[in-house]
């Protein structure tokens, strides 16, 4: 009699935890979908104009060079302005970085606590710029979205020892790419925001502009992507720290 009794219930908790798993699963998926948008290409190649805007409203611009290959080996090098031209940064599979500064001579592997530092004073942190799979980083879990169009997602670090509590990532269902990034510090302190615009080229998605405001110091970063080219079989060779200084 008892055990007919609980068959409900225990039918309403199973239900309610298959409902959670498979939301789990689809948050999951969502999120890898978003990586496997940004490292769709083999490779890509192209000039990076940088325009950093400070809180008095003044702005300065710079240019690098963009050379990457999949998700995990990237290689940004300052060509303009002149004081800039040669600084450079590399990520590695396996979370490693590098930064090589010509007044150096050598080149710096960047710790874990660095990374939460600017990027070359922009308002971009390493890690920003990592270039990581998010879903090897986070824990995402869907949240109630207002846009009928755009999934909402919120994602916990893995490890806690990380840069940001939590991000907000609003993802364009037809397409798979972040629309905007908020970014957490310290629980529910809000303190840079990142909104994208992508373009199609050929059959792949790319981000042609990415703007990072940063809520506490009332600056802005924006970077444009500009004659950005797929697929070029650029050699592994290249992502190397030796050459780094070149």
């Amino acid at each position: 009699m008892l055990k007919n009794l609980l068959k409900p219930f225990v039918f309403i908790a199973f239900t309610i935890l298959s409902i959670s798993h498979l939301n789990a699963q689809d948050a999951n998926t969502v999120l890898q979908n978003v990586d496997k948008i940004m490292s769709a290409p083999k490779d890509k190649q192209g000039t990076v104009q940088i325009i950093v805007t400070d809180k008095s409203g003044d702005e300065t611009v710079r240019e690098a060079e963009l050379k990457q290959k999949g998700m995990d080996k990237k290689l940004y090098r300052y060509t303009k302005p002149e004081n800039k031209a040669g600084i450079a940064t590399l990520s590695l599979p396996d979370d490693k970085m590098w930064l090589y500064m010509p007044s150096f001579g050598k080149a710096v592997k960047i710790s874990l606590l660095s990374k939460s530092q600017a990027f070359t004073g922009t308002d971009f942190s390493y890690e920003d710029m990592s270039g990581i799979p998010y879903s090897s980083r986070y824990t995402p879990e869907f949240l109630k979205s207002l846009d009928p169009k755009a999934y909402l997602l919120e994602l916990t670090p893995k490890d806690k020892s990380m840069e940001y509590s939590k991000i907000i990532m609003t993802v364009d269902k037809a397409n798979n790419y972040p629309m905007v990034m908020e970014f957490y510090y310290k629980g529910d302190e809000i303190r840079k925001v990142a909104t994208y615009k992508y373009l199609k080229s050929g059959k792949y998605w790319y981000a042609q502009e990415v703007t990072m405001k940063d809520i506490k110091k009332e600056s802005s970063t924006k970077i444009v992507m500009l004659d950005l080219k797929f697929d070029q079989g650029i050699s592994d060779d290249i992502f190397t720290v030796e050459n780094l200084k070149q």
